[in-house]
């Protein structure tokens, strides 16, 4: 009978240090910082610092994991339509048209991948919640403290970081994230998770309702026309929640495909209603100037339309097809439209598994938020309603903090809805 040898103190060391919850937690606002502040580092450092960071906090996840695997959960660890679209994006680089920048585009969105399955596997979602929290705080902040120093002290825009200086005329501000609609994004994102955590009572009120604040100041300061016509409808998601937590589960059934209906007739009449919807959000140049970028994508999607050009994420302006279209903005460029961004990249195939891959993670999320108790389960199904919405009017979802903030909520709804853990439980059942 062999005897299994005694582990080495320095390794039960390095495995408690890299498996505690201390580390895991510091690690996982890290994380989330760095994709939330990509675009400022990647200005102050450059991209190879950017990788760099990004490259040690895959390690140092890597190992986290290693040593808390025994606390994984495995049935239904991942969803695979998660796993589709992403294998479908690095499969692209055999028929790319720029076959090395998909290769490096492809890699840098497997790192943000890992890093977001990372997260939603050993955080629960009120911790994740809770670091999401710690970070916009930080965020916003330094935020508002470079407006105020861009804007009012020395009255001139800090063009390396993308800040025009406008705070003296109360916006349109950008913080820290290039555009006043990426920034919009960040602070409706920020009201979401400021509201758990207020209704959760998982930090103290007067700091939850200072944190609101700051969110909300930071939004209306963005004078963005996309985040104020999101935040009407994330206020509407949240007013159905409300009410569907408050049905008895023998009629939620109804109510909700009751909700279904109401949703696909207020989206027709807002369809049919655009023009003034448009000119009540002051939105008509932003739309001019999506139109000017999207209708040279479509006339380029047929060229590849099945498979699409290869995956890039963010666009690089000296390649082709992406130098024959126009430039429309001052920050890196994209799409401005997340699902016509993937039909291009991606073709239909793409396109058809990142719908559904959004269609799935969205029905679970809701389904979630509206059958358990915890207030915490509205955080994922209200973030995804802000990003899926404003992926109509900016590709961000696809990259950094969008896509890490995506892969989170699916992960972590694949895996309390998940249909190989039914299907488990009840093969463990009949045996």
């Amino acid at each position: 009978m062999s005897m299994q040898q005694p582990r080495h103190p320095a390794f039960t060391a390095v495995e408690n240090f890299f498996g505690s919850p201390r580390f895991s937690a510091a690690l996982t606002q890290t994380i989330i910082g760095a994709a939330l502040g990509s675009l400022f580092l990647q200005q102050l450092i450059g991209w190879a610092g950017l990788l760099a960071i990004l490259g040690t906090l895959v390690v140092l996840a890597t190992l986290s994991f290693l040593a808390r695997r025994d606390t994984v959960e495995w049935h239904g660890l991942l969803p695979i339509s998660l796993l589709i679209f992403v294998g479908w994006a690095a499969i692209s680089v055999f028929w790319s048209q720029y076959q090395w920048a998909t290769f490096g585009s492809v890699v840098y969105f497997g790192t943000v991948t890992v890093l977001g399955i990372y997260v939603a596997l050993i955080r629960d979602t009120i911790q994740i919640a809770r670091a999401f929290g710690d970070v916009l705080r930080v965020a916003l902040a330094l935020s508002l403290v470079l407006e105020i120093f861009s804007g009012v002290l020395i009255d001139a825009p800090l063009r390396f970081l993308y800040i025009q200086g406008n705070l003296a005329q109360f916006g349109p501000i950008q913080g820290i994230f290039g555009t006043r609609n990426q920034l919009g994004v960040i602070a409706l994102v920020a009201i979401v998770t400021f509201v758990t955590e207020l209704r959760t009572r998982s930090i103290q009120r007067p700091i939850a309702i200072g944190s609101l604040v700051l969110a909300a100041l930071m939004l209306a300061l963005s004078r963005s026309p996309v985040a104020f016509g999101t935040f009407v409808v994330v206020a509407l998601a949240a007013a159905a929640l409300y009410g569907l937590r408050r049905v008895s589960a023998e009629r939620k059934r109804f109510w909700q495909i009751g909700l279904l209906a109401l949703t696909i007739a207020v989206g027709a009449a807002a369809w049919a209603a655009r023009t003034p919807i448009i000119n009540a959000l002051s939105a008509s140049a932003e739309l001019k100037l999506r139109l000017q970028l999207w209708q040279p994508m479509r006339l380029l999607i047929p060229l590849h339309e099945l498979e699409g050009w290869g995956w890039i994420g963010h666009w690089r302006e000296d390649l082709p097809p992406f130098q024959f279209i126009p430039d429309v903005a001052a920050t890196p460029a994209s799409g401005m439209n997340a699902y016509l961004d993937v039909w291009l990249q991606l073709g239909l195939v793409g396109l058809a598994a990142f719908v559904g891959l959004v269609a799935l993670t969205f029905i679970r999320s809701w389904l979630l938020a509206s059958r358990q108790r915890s207030f915490v389960y509205a955080w994922p199904a209200l973030v995804l309603v802000v990003l899926l919405v404003t992926g109509f009017a900016e590709s961000s979802m696809l990259v950094e903090f969008g896509w890490l903030t995506f892969v989170v909520c699916c992960v972590k709804a694949s895996r309390e809805l998940s249909w190989r853990k039914a299907f488990a439980a009840t093969r463990v059942a009949f045996e």
